[in-house]
């Protein structure tokens, strides 16, 4: 296997990666500091970036302010590095200050089958074995009988009930389909807090998967209170032929080393970004193989089967607390389906594929294939985090 020195890391500039109306927006990040050896909390302040962990030690507390957009944009910070400087940094390097994926101690959850399409594949995964050469034929015939029988079904709905009948008659129901037009979403614990990469960083999939994508998806950042403070991209990588075999093999499928991207920063919502421009976010997704491959797609929130609020009250209430806070995964549309090694065999990653994950008003989270066995390994946990915040008198 390759190790990480054996593919390039991507160009990154503030341009590339920051929002369109980056001038308008109130933006976090966190900040590797080798002087600190350890994380800061920071605003981006165009080509700017400020420290504030002075301020608030981390994101988790930041969220928990009210006034947390008025502390991105006018609190008084500490040291300031050029985001040009911290895109181009060497990846891996302890060294030289780098960005961080921009949370930290929020759980990370993610909600799977919210789209329709996406759903689609997920009975596919399924009835393949995780076997992608039997994806083509099945795709035809569970998109002949499930596809017309789910346009415009919204889940928990009687419609959805007489859905499923139809489809139970048809040997066609699947644990996905339940979670997908059923009365509760799927919610799970996509990663371990602390160990998402952010944007320049590698991304894993498990050395021995053979069909495998990524999974583009707007992230929601919510307080130990369950309210919805700010946004980032994500990427959720799946690998479907461990899912394929069986949904108990979720979690091996779902977290591995570096299988988990956020950035490239948290938008928070204020007056010029709010709830409904969040249920508007369209993300596109590039894919750039390394022997010239390209790939497109796009996922808007627009068709999403259930609203992100009902998604944050399946995570969050009186069943289940979460006192730092959490990030959700809101779910994917994007599904590849076109062949790329194989005909028949749909898509799946190359080592070297540059993933590009961006919505205009969130920016670009940008990683680099690697497998999962060869990605730098997840060294910094909550009490590496705690000793280095003490240290530094900030607690």
């Amino acid at each position: 296997m390759e190790s990480e020195t054996a593919h390039p890391r991507p160009v990154l500039t503030a341009r590339s990666v920051l929002p369109e109306d980056a001038d308008r927006a109130a933006l976090v990040a966190r900040v590797h500091h080798p002087e600190w050896d350890g994380p800061c909390v920071a605003a981006v302040r165009g080509e700017r970036v400020v420290d504030l962990t002075a301020v608030v030690p981390t994101v988790s507390d930041l969220m928990e302010r009210d006034d947390a957009a008025e502390v991105v944009r006018d609190a008084e910070g500490g040291h300031v590095w050029r985001l040009d400087d911290l895109l181009g940094a060497p990846v891996g390097r302890r060294d030289v200050p780098h960005l961080l994926a921009p949370v930290d101690l929020q759980v990370i959850k993610a909600a799977g089958v919210t789209f329709a399409r996406s759903l689609l594949e997920r009975v596919i995964e399924e009835r393949t074995g995780g076997d992608p050469a039997q994806a083509a034929e099945i795709r035809v015939r569970v998109g002949e009988v499930v596809g017309g029988t789910l346009e415009g079904v919204r889940p928990g709905s009687p419609e959805a009930d007489k859905a499923k009948e139809v489809l139970v008659s048809e040997g066609l129901w699947s644990q996905y389909l339940e979670v997908g037009i059923g009365p509760d979403p799927e919610v799970f614990t996509k990663a371990p807090v602390l160990s998402a990469v952010g944007t320049g960083a590698y991304i894993g999939v498990l050395g021995t998967s053979v069909w495998n994508n990524p999974e583009p998806e707007v992230v929601l950042v919510a307080d130990s209170r369950g309210r919805i403070r700010g946004a980032a991209l994500g990427n959720d990588v799946n690998l479907r032929d461990v899912e394929g075999r069986s949904a108990l093999l979720l979690s091996r499928a779902k977290d591995n080393n570096a299988s988990c991207a956020i950035g490239p920063f948290v938008r928070l919502l204020d007056d010029g970004f709010d709830l409904e421009a969040v249920r508007g976010l369209d993300v596109d997704l590039r894919v750039e193989g390394t022997d010239g491959y390209v790939l497109h797609g796009r996922s808007s929130m627009r068709e999403i089967s259930r609203d992100v609020m009902e998604l944050v009250a399946a995570t969050h209430g009186p069943h289940h607390q979460y006192p730092d806070g959490f990030v959700l995964f809101t779910g994917t549309l994007f599904a590849p389906t076109e062949d790329r090694q194989a005909p028949g065999a749909g898509f799946t990653h190359e080592y070297g594929d540059l993933v590009r994950i961006s919505s205009p008003r969130l920016g670009a989270l940008v990683n680099t294939v690697i497998a999962s066995e060869r990605a730098a390994p997840w060294t910094y946990g909550v009490g590496a985090l705690m000793r280095n915040l003490a240290r530094r008198g900030v607690l």
